[in-house]
């Protein structure tokens, strides 16, 4: 599946994650909606996990073992990832913005072919080469 596979970067479905690191799903579900974890969403709304997710359940149930609260494992892990987090939530809004000038693009179209040429080289011109570097950074 093409969607699993982005620029070197292996995605994992829960039950994979499940599988290599000896956790339920149940668990990684919880562990996700506690915020511990991030899950991205592929459009038939299944959720894939890249390989940091196991590095950071491993790290999770070593604090775990210490004693630490869940509590507190998410704010270790929000400092020590943050990065990361930013750089997901950047990825869903382009996402986000992709989708809305595609949206916009088709309207026009539907409207003026004269006004959706202009609004193509305007996009491409202005922001198409912006919009590809953001998303080679990301990946």
């Amino acid at each position: 599946m093409v969607w699993r596979v982005k620029v070197g970067v292996r995605k994992y479905k829960i039950g994979e994650i499940a599988e290599l690191t000896g956790l339920t799903k149940r668990t990684i579900d919880y562990y996700t909606n506690l915020g511990l974890l991030i899950a991205e969403r592929s459009p038939s709304n299944y959720r894939y996990y890249d390989s940091s997710s196991i590095e950071r359940i491993h790290y999770i149930e070593k604090r775990k073992l210490e004693g630490i609260h869940l509590d507190i494992i998410k704010k270790e892990i929000i400092e020590k990832y943050s990065e990361e987090v930013d750089l997901y939530e950047l990825r869903l809004r382009i996402q986000g913005l992709e989708k809305k000038v595609t949206e916009v693009l088709a309207q026009i179209e539907k409207t003026d072919q004269r006004k959706s040429d202009e609004v193509k080289k305007k996009i491409s011109h202005d922001s198409l080469s912006l919009i590809q570097t953001l998303l080679l950074l990301l990946n």
